[in-house]
């Protein structure tokens, strides 16, 4: 388990500071939504862009990692639960012009 942690850590300690913006490939940006922490980075593969997001919830969080291959024009969106009022906070992660673009998206219920 303490694996997890330390490769986690690693990930974090090697993207970038930039939390939105364009990436490069086997460029890591970091995604920050409220207590969950984590990365993004993509490779090429099969014509399209093999895209990883590893997060947790803090330090003692199980880390969860999304994998999904994206072709021009694709995206996909992650999101965590809201907090008391209902507000959930979202990022999207999408494949535009040659270029992977991590943006944070309005917040939902």
């Amino acid at each position: 388990m303490m694996f997890r942690y330390t490769i986690l850590t690693a990930l974090c300690v090697a993207a970038s500071s930039a939390s939105a913006g364009d990436l490069t490939a086997l460029q890591g940006g970091t995604v920050d939504l409220g207590s969950f922490h984590g990365v993004v980075y993509y490779t090429e593969a099969n014509g399209g862009y093999r895209v990883v997001t590893t997060m947790a919830a803090g330090e003692e969080g199980l880390p969860v990692r999304l994998v999904t291959t994206l072709t021009e024009g694709q995206a996909f969106v992650v999101s965590v639960p809201g907090d008391t009022e209902g507000l959930s906070q979202a990022v999207e992660i999408s494949r535009a012009e040659g270029k992977l673009v991590v943006a944070k998206v309005e917040s939902t219920q």
